[in-house]
């Protein structure tokens, strides 16, 4: 099996983090990839560095890569568009975020109906891909997957936000590199308006950080408020009251941060994530 590996994002963000991940569990599996990727994006380097054969993002050097590969997988809506164009090998289709699906014009109907298979990053992708049309036979679930960090022992509270400035005015410190700064946390506050999964919520549990996150999409399926989190409104009330409760009992805080990474080390392990994949694929192409 050899898989041609579709993103166009800019960034290096949690789906970028999990296309490098999903790469190195393959090939430690005996399957072979190839990554189309942007020239000027973080994922392009990084991939490059480690060794991985990568080129750029392009309609002629995908139909130039059909036929030595099996399958295609895309990782984000871009992608998505490119695979549907592809004929002559199935096309697998990655989708992290609750957007709804667009309905309507023929284009939309016809790009979604073009993929063999869907990931969804959590059941609420999955709902939201059900209710867009998609056939509930054509979804897996398949979660994020996370490296497993050394236990933080740090002292501050640390704030992340997708899409929301609301942390930055309560003035917590935001993180800029996740994995790198979490060693330094008691907390990390994670705030967004709309998520599909919350891979960056899923570092800093594997850290045994006790995780304060926003209260939507797929967020409660990782996180059991006052077991292993605390899920709070997007309010500064809530995010306060919420910071209190950690730092003013220790214990508490101790055990939700131990149960936090028990969670990831259960449920969102990159083997886990690698496996689930590789099942899907074995699916499509059975």
């Amino acid at each position: 099996m050899r898989i041609l590996h579709l993103d166009a994002g800019r960034e290096m963000r949690g789906g970028q983090w999990q296309v490098l991940r999903l790469i190195q569990g393959l090939a430690a599996a005996g399957v072979e990839s190839t990554l189309l990727a942007r020239q000027d994006a973080p994922l392009y380097t990084a991939a490059r560095q480690q060794g991985w054969r990568v080129q750029p993002l392009g309609i002629t050097r995908a139909l130039g890569c059909l036929r030595g590969h099996t399958l295609i997988h895309a990782h984000d809506a871009r992608s998505h568009t490119l695979g549907a164009f592809l004929r002559g090998r199935p096309l697998v289709v990655s989708r992290r975020v609750t957007f709804p699906v667009g309905s309507g014009p023929v284009g939309s109907r016809w790009k979604y109906g073009r993929a063999r298979r869907y990931l969804a990053v959590s059941e609420c992708v999955r709902q939201v891909l059900i209710s867009g049309g998609v056939p509930e036979e054509k979804i897996s679930v398949v979660y994020d997957g996370v490296p497993i960090l050394e236990v933080s022992h740090g002292t501050q509270v640390l704030g992340l936000e997708k899409d929301s400035a609301l942390l930055a005015r309560m003035g917590l410190r935001m993180v800029v590199n996740l994995e790198e700064e979490i060693r330094e946390a008691a907390a990390l506050v994670y705030v967004t308006n709309s998520e599909g999964l919350g891979s960056g919520a899923l570092l800093a549990m594997s850290a045994a950080v006790p995780v304060i996150a926003s209260n939507i999409g797929g967020l409660p399926e990782v996180i059991r408020h006052g077991e292993n989190g605390l899920l709070v409104e997007n309010d500064e009330a809530s995010i306060a009251s919420a910071i209190r409760q950690l730092l003013d009992h220790p214990e508490q805080a101790r055990q939700i941060g131990a149960a936090a990474r028990r969670t990831v080390l259960e449920r969102f392990t990159v083997d886990r994530m690698v496996a689930d994949t590789l099942e899907a694929y074995h699916r499509v192409l059975a």
